[in-house]
């Protein structure tokens, strides 16, 4: 044990000596570590918190995490498909088992007109105290108020609808829907609120009034669209799904939200396969100078390896001192690498505004304002990855040092 104590520590000590013998070589590959570990875990950031993004923003105009409804609505959202509000088993178990916000609400195709427009919206009755909890409005509106009870007798609208209809806070606009009947269900209503989104496709189609009031409206007393619940972390609502699946009555339909809309599912799927294949990405680009390091740190040494090889080291031992050699190149790589993203990242986490490329995150689905996420599963990997990958692209130099013929290597020049 002694004996190989020894050896470690005198391989040890040649590794760390010879990894200084050419300090502007060995400094700019560990810049190059440095700045490709930052990259990776920077960049990874970024992404994840897009997809953060890009989910909740999916998951607030859905909305919610879980939802209760008739099996048809989602293919046909119309009035005729309507549930009755909860009670029984079902209401105690929204009530009683560990749901943060839950809230009954009305989703029905319309129209809206002003004095000059018309346009077709998704009018949406809600429970006002529960709202903000829900999709996040009420803390999204720049001019006048948002509802204040379930028979308010406003109307809220986002700000790029006001623009399309020519109207403006305070004017009257009308309604108009169809109750279960088929027959016309029409009302005026006065703009109490104008909303911003950070999706302009949700300002235009997304209209909010009080719940009783289109209950009435509609002539469905007792009756509403769905019923939306929302947890504490979208990642992870499977056991609540399963809680609240199990209370449902019959003949009602319970779906999450990666069953609703699986396009946001896929890319929450995808994600950890993107990050993984971001960092094998950038290290295969660094690995290069890695080789090329490793390689040309053989070439000056080839006289000395054959020194030691005359003098009794065995070729496995001179592996073991390139390799070490190599990991503590990467694990000085990889500690100033993660300084200087935590030093990055951090500063960013209140948000990095993006605006300059609105357009085009709206298309994707996210906000012109980006929230880096630094994770510790992200961190992990990028080193995992890099010393892994580290030490694969290092064997080959350093059998090629281990095989040197002693004789030859003594005389070269």
């Amino acid at each position: 044990m002694t004996r190989l104590f020894s050896q470690f520590k005198t391989i040890l000590t040649l590794s760390w000596r010879n990894l200084w013998r050419n300090h502007r070589r060995t400094g700019i590959m560990l810049g190059a570590i440095s700045v490709g570990v930052w990259a990776m875990i920077f960049m990874t950031a970024l992404m994840r918190g897009m997809v953060d993004d890009m989910l909740n923003q999916g998951i607030s105009n859905l909305p919610g995490h879980i939802q209760i409804q008739h099996p048809e609505f989602l293919d046909d959202p119309s009035v005729v498909n309507s549930i009755d509000e909860p009670r029984g088993d079902l209401l105690a178990a929204l009530e009683n088992n560990g749901v943060r916000v839950w809230a009954n609400r009305i989703k029905v195709p319309a129209v809206i007109m002003s004095e000059r427009e018309s346009r077709g919206i998704n009018l949406i009755g809600i429970e006002p105290v529960s709202e903000a909890d829900i999709s996040g409005v009420p803390a999204r509106i720049s001019k006048g108020r948002f509802l204040e009870s379930n028979q308010d007798k406003g109307l809220v609208i986002g700000a790029k609808l006001a623009e399309r209809l020519e109207t403006r806070l305070g004017k009257r606009v009308v309604i108009t829907s169809q109750d279960p009947d088929n027959n016309l269900a029409e009302r005026g209503f006065r703009v109490i609120g104008i909303y911003r989104a950070e999706l302009a496709a949700q300002e235009e189609s997304n209209v909010y009034a009080a719940r009783g009031t289109l209950q009435d409206l509609l002539k469905i007393e007792g009756r509403v669209s769905q019923i939306v619940l929302v947890d504490d972390d979208y990642r992870n609502v499977e056991s609540l799904y399963r809680r609240v699946a199990a209370a449902t009555p019959a003949g009602l339909e319970v779906k999450p939200w990666y069953e609703i809309d699986t396009y946001l599912a896929v890319m929450f799927n995808m994600m950890d396969g993107f990050v993984l294949i971001w960092v094998i990405i950038i290290f295969l680009a660094l690995s290069f100078g890695l080789v090329n390091t490793l390689v040309m740190a053989i070439f000056e040494r080839v006289r000395e390896i054959g020194l030691i090889q005359a003098l009794g080291m065995r070729p496995g031992l001179i592996v073991y001192q390139i390799l070490l050699e190599s990991l503590m190149l990467l694990l000085i790589g990889l500690i100033v690498g993660n300084m200087l993203a935590l030093v990055t990242i951090k500063p960013l986490e209140d948000g990095l505004d993006v605006s300059v490329v609105a357009e085009g995150m709206a298309m994707m689905g996210a906000g012109s304002v980006i929230y880096p996420s630094l994770t510790l599963y992200d961190v992990v990997l990028a080193n995992v990855v890099v010393i892994l990958l580290g030490i694969l692209t290092s064997i080959l130099p350093a059998w090629r040092a281990s095989r040197l013929d002693p004789v030859r290597a003594l005389n070269t020049h």
